[in-house]
């Protein structure tokens, strides 16, 4: 006689008591008793458990978004006024965005307040750059072009990647991950420079700049699939659904980036 099958599944215990019972023998009354006393589904420990959605990082981008605009045109308005100075308002909000973007990445927090105050910060800071530059006659209306391209951008990439034109392989991931670090250096060798008072031509304006620019924007477009694939993958294992923050995080950090690389794009292309 075949030897019964046994499962340390809990849920399949009962299967093999009965199983063991037909092939062996009768079972009495008092434990066919005690089979029936038995729930006949134990729900997981995760039954309550909400999982991940793409409406919940729709939803909860928006609301980012939502916010860092509404405290940009807050500061756009309050420099407009000659209420408040715009450097005195960006250092602040430049350290404090940084401090707690580090806080959010290393700690790979959901915690919404971290992220809402991360959003009000980047909010003040991309307003008073926007608002410093419409000051000036020659760049007037800049800042609209600039919010214009970047969700144009933005939009493309998503259908760029629903479609599949662009596949995120391994391959290309690293090739983007090697494209933004080095970004990374060669802006940093820049600013280590002009410390020195060396001018290397990547943010001076000219050619150079312009098609420095080009680049990081394109690095900064393609940068989106990555984020797109990682919110798909995270859906699909069955993330929590309050890691929509982390995601709407992450989407905020790379659209500031592209914003201000295309900001400053347009300022290139206005000078005399």
């Amino acid at each position: 006689m075949q030897k019964p099958r046994t499962s340390s599944n809990p849920a399949f215990k009962n299967v093999d008591a009965i199983v063991q019972a037909q092939q062996n023998a009768a079972p009495t009354a008092s434990a066919l008793q005690d089979m029936y006393n038995q729930p006949s589904y134990t729900p997981p420990a995760t039954a309550g458990r909400r999982y991940l959605t793409v409406d919940d990082v729709i939803a909860k981008t928006a609301t980012v978004l939502g916010v860092a605009i509404i405290a940009a045109l807050a500061t756009i308005w309050l420099q407009n006024s000659g209420t408040v100075n715009t450097y005195g308002l960006m250092i602040p909000a430049l350290l404090v965005g940084f401090v707690l973007s580090m806080v959010i990445i290393f700690k790979r927090s959901s915690n919404p307040g971290l992220i809402l105050a991360y959003s009000i910060a980047e909010g003040i800071l991309l307003g008073a750059i926007t608002g410093l530059f419409e000051s000036i006659p020659q760049y007037e209306g800049i800042g609209l072009q600039a919010l214009a391209g970047t969700m144009s951008v933005f939009v493309g990439m998503l259908v760029v990647y629903k479609t599949g034109a662009i596949r995120v392989t391994p391959k290309f991931t690293k090739m983007i991950i090697g494209a933004m670090i080095g970004i990374v250096g060669l802006l940093l060798v820049n600013l280590v420079a002009s410390l020195f008072g060396f001018d290397m031509g990547i943010r001076s304006g000219g050619p150079l700049s312009i098609v420095i620019s080009l680049v990081i924007i394109v690095v900064a477009a393609l940068s989106f699939l990555l984020d797109f694939d990682q919110i798909e993958r995270a859906v699909k294992d069955g993330a929590p659904a309050n890691t929509a923050w982390y995601y709407a995080f992450g989407l905020m950090v790379t659209l500031v980036w592209l914003y201000l690389e295309i900001l400053r794009l347009l300022s290139y292309l206005r000078q005399d």
